[in-house]
C-alpha cells in the first residue's frame, strides 16, 4: 500500500500537470481569439466651422470655456470638439448647422463665446465656395439649391454655373452636405470667413 507521503507526491504532479495544461489551453484561446477592433483615429482636420454666432477667433478661444453645452443643446449632433484643444467646431460634411430657429447652441453658452444675432440669417459661418472643375451643374444637378435655407445658391442656366451670393449665404455648410450625398466629388465647400475672404474670385474655387 502507498504511504500518504508517496499518495501526495502522486497527487501533487497530477494536479500540477493539469494546471499547466489549463494555463496552455487558456493561453491559446486568448492567442486565437479575435482581436477587438479599435476606433479609427480621425487624423485632425482644418477645414472646420465655429457654430453659429461664433465671436472673433481670438474673442471667441478666450471665452470658450470648453464647457460642451453647445453641443449638448444641438438637436441634430453637427457640434463635436476639436482633438487639438477641445474647441467646438463642426465639419459640414459630417453634419451641418441647420440653423435652428432659437439656435439653442447659443442660448446655452454661458460665455459669449457663442452671440446671440438677431436673427439667423445674420448667421456668419463663412461663406460656400464652388468648384466648377467638380461641379456637376452642367449636366443638371442643382440638389444643394432647393436646400439652401437663405436662398444663397441659384442656377445660372445660361452658363449652366452655379451662383452663390455671398452677401446672403450663412455659411451653415448644408449646400456642402447635400452636394456630397449625391455625388462622388464634393463641389461646393464652406470656407471659414477670413479664409473664403481672402480668396480672388470670392464664391467661386476652380
Amino acid at each position: 500500500m502507498a504511504t500518504d507521503k508517496e499518495y501526495g507526491r502522486r497527487q501533487f504532479f497530477r494536479d500540477s500537470v493539469t494546471s499547466v495544461a489549463r494555463a496552455a489551453y487558456e493561453f491559446h484561446k486568448q492567442v486565437d481569439a479575435p482581436r477587438p477592433t479599435e476606433a479609427p483615429i480621425q487624423s485632425f482636420r482644418t477645414d472646420y466651422l465655429r457654430p453659429p454666432g461664433a465671436a472673433d477667433e481670438a474673442v471667441f478661444l478666450e471665452r470658450c470655456t470648453r464647457c460642451q453645452d453647445c453641443a449638448k443643446a444641438c438637436p441634430h449632433e453637427s457640434i463635436v470638439f476639436s482633438q487639438v484643444d477641445g474647441t467646438p467646431v463642426i465639419f459640414a460634411d459630417q453634419a451641418p448647422c441647420y440653423l435652428c430657429h432659437d439656435l439653442p447652441c447659443i442660448a446655452a453658452c454661458a460665455t459669449e463665446a457663442l452671440v446671440q444675432p438677431r436673427s439667423s440669417e445674420e448667421v456668419r459661418m463663412g461663406v460656400a465656395v464652388v468648384s466648377e472643375r467638380f461641379c456637376t451643374a452642367s449636366q443638371g444637378c442643382h440638389a444643394c439649391v432647393s436646400k439652401c435655407p437663405v436662398e444663397a445658391l441659384a442656377m445660372d442656366f445660361g452658363d449652366m454655373r452655379l451662383r452663390v451670393d455671398d452677401r446672403h449665404c450663412v455659411g451653415c455648410g448644408i449646400c456642402e452636405h447635400v452636394c456630397g450625398s449625391v455625388n462622388d466629388r464634393i463641389a461646393i465647400r464652406v470656407r471659414r470667413s477670413t479664409e473664403a475672404a481672402s480668396q480672388s474670385g470670392l464664391g467661386r474655387l476652380d
